[in-house]
């Protein structure tokens, strides 16, 4: 939550006071609005869904009957959002000229080099690599490979803040987590959403030994940058996506990068192999992105997809009306199109389209975001499951409809 500078707290009250409890600087305020915060807004959107439903107001969201369940999925994400607040902290008003420095710099020179108009020229395709090290884990007779290579991933000559992003070194090694068979199979490309990239969350949430073992697919998870062993040395504030609009280009770009020379290698290993992409929450954005840039894939499965990255954050930032940080998100709005799957065409083809998204996501704005994406993919099919962001885990219609999309778009077989 955002302070006005100016803000002074009341010290000649008590802490109990309604004045000075209310005090925007108040310390007390300061510990108990974060956690309060979570309940009010669950709250008041359990009574506005309640609202829209008995109204009839229907729209491109089917309508859904309010439940405590639907309200408990809400408050969860709520806490969630907190969390990522908290560790995610605004920086003063100070450093924020710097981020519009950079912002400006980069829309004068995007626009020059004419990616505003086309983006898909600011996505360089990668090469295979040409070392890639792969080491292997036995646990309990189940077999699960490591692999890493160097990315090789570099900002294009004179983006500003390429240097500072050039200094987080952790992002120079890229990893993978591999589950393959010995003989040639279907790819699946696992990627994750933000505060992943750890081997036994990424492989609990994306269910990767059932697609491996039971649907028989080889399932790979990438590592995004500034995630998990990737997010090694990073300075204290860096993190992908955050407040700083070019590391939050940068970490796109080397994210789509990753995944497409990832890619690269899965075919020259495999030639003819047919690959899939599927995503939940960043890793959605990301999978849209390189769904809108490599002409070769089977399917791409976008579970909770943000479709703009400036305008999600610029949501959640918490900042009041009149604060001055708040022009850097309209600064940064043609960024934010540029780097959205919104601004190219998908290559992949219509019957290899899949989104599935929680009507009660507090996270990733169902029809802000989501519809968005939907529409301009087409309308193809979506599953609107009764959850939040964080809910889709549990949702057996998104256990089924993920399979059901691997079926219908040929990347396997009916089990």
């Amino acid at each position: 939550m955002a302070v006005p500078e100016n803000a002074q707290s009341r010290s000649d009250q008590p802490p109990g006071d309604d004045a000075a409890s209310n005090a925007p600087g108040n310390p007390f305020n300061a510990i108990v609005a974060p956690i309060t915060a979570p309940f009010v807004k669950a709250g008041s959107y359990y009574a506005r869904r309640w609202g829209s439903y008995l109204g009839g107001k229907r729209g491109e969201l089917p309508l859904a009957r309010p439940t405590l369940s639907l309200a408990t999925h809400a408050l969860r994400d709520e806490i969630v959002l907190v969390g990522l607040l908290l560790r995610r902290p605004l920086s003063d008003p100070a450093a924020y000229r710097q981020i519009n420095a950079e912002v400006a710099e980069a829309i004068d020179l995007y626009d020059e080099r004419g990616w505003l108009e086309k983006p898909e020229d600011f996505f360089t395709a990668p090469p295979s690599p040409a070392e890639v090290t792969i080491r292997s884990y036995t646990n309990r007779n189940r077999t699960q490979e490591r692999l890493s290579f160097v990315s090789d991933y570099e900002p294009h000559p004179g983006d500003p803040g390429a240097e500072r992003w050039r200094g987080y070194t952790g992002n120079r090694q890229a990893y993978a987590m591999m589950l393959r068979h010995p003989e040639p199979r279907p790819w699946l490309v696992c990627v994750h959403g933000t505060e992943m990239g750890r081997p036994n969350l990424d492989l609990t949430l994306f269910r990767a030994w059932h697609l491996h073992e039971d649907l028989g697919l080889n399932v790979v998870l990438p590592v995004l940058p500034m995630h998990g062993p990737r997010a090694r040395g990073l300075p204290k504030g860096a993190v992908f996506p955050g407040e700083n609009v070019m590391d939050d280009v940068y970490g796109t770009a080397q994210a789509v990068w990753d995944v497409r020379r990832l890619m690269a290698w899965i075919r020259a290993e495999q030639p003819g192999a047919r690959i899939g992409l599927n995503g939940i929450s960043l890793g959605g954005y990301v999978s849209g992105l390189v769904a809108s840039l490599d002409e070769d894939l089977t399917c791409a499965i976008l579970g909770v997809p943000p479709s703009n990255l400036v305008e999600l954050l610029g949501r959640h930032s918490g900042l009041a009306e009149d604060d001055p940080r708040r022009t850097t998100l309209e600064l940064a709005g043609p960024i934010g199109r540029m780097m959205s799957p919104l601004s190219m065409e998908p290559k992949v083809p219509p019957q290899g389209r899949f989104i599935y998204a929680g009507l009660a996501d507090r996270i990733v704005h169902p029809r802000e975001q989501v519809v968005a994406l939907w529409e301009h993919w087409g309308r193809p099919e979506i599953n609107w499951y009764h959850g939040g962001h964080t809910g889709f885990f549990q949702a057996r219609p998104v256990q089924r409809y993920i399979e059901a999309a691997l079926v219908q778009s040929g990347l396997i077989e009916p089990v």
